[in-house]
């Protein structure tokens, strides 16, 4: 395992301006996504949906929490470009769980944002290791790094069978949902291939951006099998809610104001339900994190 860098190694190639253009872009991430409103069951501006221990405010403090550790992960990535990729992980989890403490400080304890320490902590590997490597910095790129640091995660992590499962391994066993390993080891093929090319196509059409982002927010509803769910409502709880999402597609999705009536309907159930697509947003702030990349001129 090789050790956190505490500082940059060399301070005459290391980006750093640019490694805080792209973390603030993360921040940004995730307060358009906690801001964005409504959300079905999803804490916004409107109500703290299915969650009785957070609320808005936790969401915003863990942000600006998280924005100081992710250059560490750009500059960690960028330390270990000749190591194999899938040898990057192992050194990354110290970092990652040093970036949950300063999370649960800010929030005093509460779980607001672990799944996107996961996610954009990849992400912000990828895209030190990529420029370390003059490769491109895109969106497809960035994913397929994260492919490769995550090969064979689900297996090693899920499939073990110890005395006291994990969440994620109880699911896996009962259920077969790999969740947020899956979807990395994969390459985030729910963005990639579902939710940023919809939320592009959206946006080229005029549509608002907010209405583009709650639209494909149903998208990824829709599609992802969705552990956050499960765990609160089981395989029933799950069907329920991509079904529900699905249908608001069908009838023509989010377009215009006058839509947002369904959305704060959906938002109601979920709440009576219990049901909070944690999963789904995680990946709504990976999607837009993505689809403004390009803003960072390296």
């Amino acid at each position: 395992m090789m050790p956190i860098p505490a500082n940059p190694t060399n301070a005459s190639i290391q980006p750093q301006s640019l490694y805080h253009a792209w973390a603030d872009l993360a921040w940004r991430a995730m307060l358009t996504e906690v801001n964005l409103s409504p959300k079905p069951g999803l804490v916004d501006r409107l109500n703290c949906g299915a969650h009785k221990d957070m609320a808005l405010v936790d969401f915003h403090h863990s942000a600006e929490a998280i924005r100081d550790w992710l250059p560490r992960f750009m500059e960690y990535g960028a330390s270990c470009t000749r190591l194999p990729p899938e040898s990057v992980l192992a050194g990354l989890r110290p970092l990652g769980m040093a970036c949950e403490a300063a999370m649960f400080r800010a929030t005093a304890g509460v779980n607001t944002h672990k799944g996107s320490i996961f996610s954009l902590g990849l992400l912000c590997a990828a895209i030190g290791r990529l420029y370390q490597q003059r490769q491109p910095i895109a969106a497809e790129t960035l994913c397929a790094t994260v492919a490769d640091f995550c090969r064979g995660l689900t297996t090693r992590e899920l499939r073990q069978n110890n005395l006291q499962l994990t969440a994620g391994q109880r699911l896996y066993q009962q259920l077969g949902l790999t969740g947020a390993r899956g979807e990395a080891e994969a390459g985030y093929p729910l963005v990639i291939r579902h939710a940023l090319p919809h939320y592009r196509a959206l946006l080229a059409q005029g549509s608002d951006p907010e209405l583009a982002l709650l639209d494909t927010l149903l998208l990824l509803m829709s599609l992802n099998d969705d552990t956050n769910v499960a765990s609160r409502g089981g395989a029933d709880g799950l069907r329920w809610l991509q079904q529900q999402a699905a249908c608001l597609l069908h009838q023509g999705g989010i377009r215009t104001p006058d839509d947002l009536v369904y959305l704060h309907r959906f938002d109601q159930q979920c709440i009576e339900r219990n049901l909070s697509p944690g999963g789904s947003a995680d990946l709504l702030i990976v999607t837009w994190f993505l689809a403004q990349i390009s803003q960072v001129n390296h």
